[in-house]
């Protein structure tokens, strides 16, 4: 029952939500309660790890259990969701019922497809997290160019699901099963369709090459959709299912070295587009698919350890990142790095956000470090090249997170105006949902204590590899060194925040990657989609409301015809029943009225005899009777004495002579 509450709760919390809608000043409250009581349920699941199967046929059945991995994520995933909750409670006036409920019911999808033990249910799982962000992502959709967005996010990655579907039919066919267990059992030809199937399908959903663009699409939800999508839900989704079954798969020779190849590219491209975005959103987004191209990495060179541990920590950071985001955009009443600033007039919100940011350039010792340190240690323990791209790619982390930095919170130079460009100061429970995921990113510092490594390694099966001394000094060494450029470029103002150029901003929209998808899948499946719309109004619905019409006409034209006749027939047939009628009147005349005359003389006749008995023998009857009991009333009357022992004898009598009839009849 208990794994069953992790979905059923914010499930219910969803549909409480929509039941407040006439009372809005409790949606938050309510949203919020449902995410901290999923919370507590998540803790008791991950302490006594509970499962549940229903058979669904002879064959299938849907198994769910809180095992491995889904120990840390199902305890995650409400963490982070219960301050993104409270944030958006606080910010959102269009539409707050609405989107609180979609994200509650983001967040029971979200369970539903970690908890999940075999890929039927994960199937059921990954379509309703789709679902979910399509309308998320949508959620303005009185501006048409959100929907599109959220077109061309869903689109995208409804390619790579089909992955999926290869995967579990490819299981099916060769085992009889869907679990997980039954991966490993695939062999042949169908063990590669089933490598290929689940690498397209967490590729797409984890945002690396091809498909990386989905993720600026993305960012036309609002803020806190950004910051729940991003950290802990949608794009982990991907990563979290290649962690659960990588190791099942190890038998492909490719699959890991496609993995681990796959991510470094997305890591080092995504770095790249990263530091050149101009929009704060961007950068985040840019950053997400980078760094989850890192977990790739880890998973591929054989350390899904160390691919949980960067998941931990990215889905608090980047999720601090984003709800820091929104509130410069909201204050600045743009997104545009250039018209920020914000240093001197927030301050706090800024604090908050170098913590973010000290997290994803992995500056000692917050958990973000410590985390790349294991991805490095076990990219070395592969192959040098390996080291030398996550080394470069952390780098990169460091000139976007420090550019984001001080472009959007740094001291504007040219601005000492800049009180009066401030829209808005964000309010205390934005304050609070910071403050929160502030300090769960510093809190997971604790994974430089001894002894986190092996509570890593239990929960993922994966290992975990030392890292030398002289790869923990030279990774310092880049940062530092990376970091003090970047304040200098800052300083000497040439950390240019304007929107890149020609070559450039092909490379910023992901490489011309976001136009390519535009042009040959979302494009032509929307055209098509509107072509078989056409189709279906001017075909199908033609032809059924032809159909219609040609069967009135056909309607009428019978009846006209046939209506003659018919009246003809009735008048024949009342001209029939009239002279019936006529015959059946004499009748009644002749012989019912004379035997209902008879009937009623011999009825009174009875009635007389019977007044006769009832006066002599029935009312003699009735006073016999009254006489007879007013006697033994009498007699009865002397026995109530009022004293207990009396009626004892009495009751004691009775039974005596009940006693006795029984015997006699007996005998």
């Amino acid at each position: 029952m208990t794994v069953a509450l992790l979905v059923l709760l914010p499930a219910l919390g969803s549909a409480s939500v929509l039941g407040l809608r006439r009372r809005p000043h409790g949606v938050g409250a309510a949203a919020v309660g449902a995410a901290v009581a999923t919370l507590a349920i998540a803790v008791v699941a991950a302490w006594a790890e509970p499962g549940l199967a229903w058979r669904w046929s002879d064959t299938l059945e849907l198994r769910v259990a809180v095992d491995g991995f889904a120990r840390v994520m199902v305890v995650l995933i409400p963490v982070v969701a219960a301050p993104v909750l409270a944030y958006a409670a606080a910010t959102v006036a269009e539409g707050r019922t609405r989107l609180l409920a979609l994200l509650l019911g983001f967040v029971a999808a979200m369970e539903l497809l970690v908890v999940a033990s075999d890929l039927l249910t994960l199937l059921l799982a990954w379509e309703l997290i789709g679902a979910f962000s399509w309308a998320l992502i949508g959620h303005g959709w009185r501006e048409r160019s959100n929907g599109a967005a959220a077109a061309q996010a869903f689109i995208t990655t409804r390619i790579g699901d089909l992955g999926l579907y290869v995967a579990a039919g490819m299981t099916f066919a060769a085992t009889g099963g869907l679990g997980y267990d039954d991966l490993a059992a695939v062999d042949g030809a169908r063990q590669d369709a089933l490598a290929a199937g689940l690498l397209l399908a967490v590729a797409a959903k984890s945002a690396q090459l091809p498909f990386s663009p989905w993720l600026f699409s993305a960012m036309a939800g609002p803020t806190p959709v950004s910051a729940l999508l991003h950290s802990a839900t949608l794009v982990s989704a991907g990563a979290y299912l290649l962690i659960r079954v990588a190791p099942a798969l190890e038998a492909v020779g490719w699959f890991l070295p496609a993995v681990a190849g796959l991510g470094m590219a997305t890591a080092l491209a995504g770095g790249v587009s990263a530091v050149l975005q101009s929009q704060a959103k961007r950068v985040l987004a840019a950053s997400t698919s980078a760094q989850y191209g890192l977990m790739f990495v880890a998973v591929g060179v054989g350390s899904t350890a160390a691919a949980g541990a960067q998941l931990v920590t990215h889905a608090a950071f980047k999720s601090l990142l984003f709800l820091g985001a929104g509130v410069a955009i909201h204050a600045a009443g743009s997104g545009d790095l250039g018209g920020m600033g914000l240093g001197r007039v927030l301050p706090r919100i800024a604090g908050l956000s170098l913590v973010g940011v000290g997290a994803l350039a992995a500056i000692p010792p917050l958990g973000g470090a410590w985390s790349k340190k294991e991805i490095g240690a076990a990219a070395a323990h592969s192959s040098v090249w390996l080291l030398l791209g996550v080394l470069v790619a952390g780098a990169l982390s460091v000139v976007y997170a420090f550019r984001y930095q001080l472009l959007a919170f740094g001291r504007s130079p040219d601005d000492d105006d800049i009180d009066r460009r401030v829209e808005a100061q964000p309010t205390t429970p934005e304050r609070w949902s910071l403050g929160v995921l502030a300090a769960i990113t510093v809190a997971l510092s604790v994974l430089w204590l001894p002894g986190s490594s092996e509570v890593l390694e239990r929960a993922t099966g994966g290992e975990l590899y030392e890292a030398p001394l002289w790869e923990l000094a030279v990774t310092l060494a880049i940062t530092g060194a990376v970091a003090a450029g970047v304040v200098w470029a800052w300083r000497a103002r040439r950390l240019n925040p304007s929107a890149p150029e020609g070559l450039l901003a092909a490379v910023a929209d992901w490489y011309g990657l976001a136009w390519l998808s535009r042009v040959v899948v979302v494009d032509p499946t929307l055209a098509l989609s509107r072509g078989l719309a056409r189709f279906d109004d001017r075909v199908v619905d033609a032809g059924v409301r032809g159909a219609e019409r040609l069967t009135r006409r056909l309607s009428r034209l019978a009846w006209g015809r046939a209506e003659w006749s018919l009246d003809a027939f009735v008048r024949g047939l009342a001209g029939a029943v009239g002279l019936g009628a006529r015959g059946t009147r004499a009748a009644d005349e002749r012989s019912v009225d004379g035997a209902v005359r008879a009937l009623a003389a011999l009825t009174i006749k009875g009635a007389d005899v019977s007044g006769v008995a009832d006066d002599r023998v029935v009312d003699g009857a009735v006073e016999g009777s009254a006489w007879l009991v007013g006697v033994g009333g009498d007699a009865s009357r002397k026995l109530q004495t009022g004293q207990a022992h009396h009626y004892y004898a009495i009751v004691a009598v009775g039974f005596v002579v009940a006693a006795a009839v029984l015997l006699a009849l007996s005998s």
